[in-house]
């Protein structure tokens, strides 16, 4: 069983682009998006409504702005929208299902567009303050005996293997040390990043390029693209890829898969 989470950088723009021959080759049976920015209605007739896919869609309510999806091979239930603490979630930066795998066993899973703080000190704060709301909300998913998979643009390089220009960017959001120690307390508390325990102790694999310069041709990008495991999911988890070819053609962002037997 494949999850897949991928911002597609404004969904429209991703489809005129290829992103539809990028999906068939990378084969999800469970695709979070982010960075959506549409409305179902404002897609192609058969995109709102993808052949071969239940798709729930979690837009912003300010147009062309943030929002996330997910789509799943079999049907699901939205246990939410949101982090569920009396905060209205207007930029759809969280959507979580249960659906169920190729044995007929549930699963559940988050598609999270944490926001980026780079544009100025109030989007920071709006950014810190998220931060703090979920980090309850995702420790009760991470207690779930459900197999749980939380996918994401999470705005966060972790550590020094993350990030190619490391030292220059100590002070830039996505990288500054109190994030990335919070980022730090979300595995402490034992969810699984699976795409660096598959990878090792590499630099990458990197996840979102800037277009300046010759960051993309170069790969000298920031891996913020997550997909992080409940322990009833991690000990089911066979392997990730990062599709660093989809996202040079579709976005700014690759997609990014992990792999399960089924339960």
């Amino acid at each position: 069983m494949r999850f897949t989470t991928w911002n597609v950088n404004g969904l429209r723009a991703a489809l005129r682009k290829g992103l539809a021959q990028h999906l068939d080759a990378i084969s999800p049976d469970i695709l979070l998006l982010q960075e959506v920015r549409a409305f179902p209605e404002q897609l192609p007739d058969d995109w709102a409504a993808p052949a071969g896919w239940h798709a729930t869609w979690h837009p912003a309510v300010k147009p062309g702005y943030a929002g996330t999806a997910v789509w799943t091979r079999n049907p699901h239930q939205v246990l939410a929208r949101g982090l569920k603490d009396g905060v209205d979630d207007t930029e759809g930066r969280v959507l979580q299902v249960q659906t169920t795998d190729s044995a007929g066993k549930p699963v559940r899973a988050a598609s999270v567009y944490l926001p980026s703080g780079s544009s100025s000190e109030d989007r920071q704060k709006s950014k810190e303050d998220w931060m703090a709301r979920f980090a309850p909300f995702a420790e009760k998913l991470r207690k779930a005996r459900t197999p749980t998979v939380l996918g994401g643009d999470l705005n966060i390089a972790h550590t020094e293997r993350d990030i190619f220009y490391a030292k220059s960017n100590q002070k830039q959001s996505g990288f500054l040390p109190h994030e990335r120690q919070w980022f730090g307390e979300l595995l402490n508390t034992g969810w699984r990043d699976l795409v660096r325990e598959h990878a090792g102790e590499i630099d990458g694999p990197y996840s979102w390029w800037s277009n300046r310069g010759q960051a993309r041709a170069k790969d000298r990008g920031w891996r913020i693209d997550y997909l992080l495991a409940n322990a009833a999911a991690a000990k089911r988890f066979t392997g990730a890829t990062t599709h660093r070819e989809a996202g040079l053609a579709c976005s700014d962002h690759a997609p990014v898969s992990v792999d399960f037997t089924p339960g």
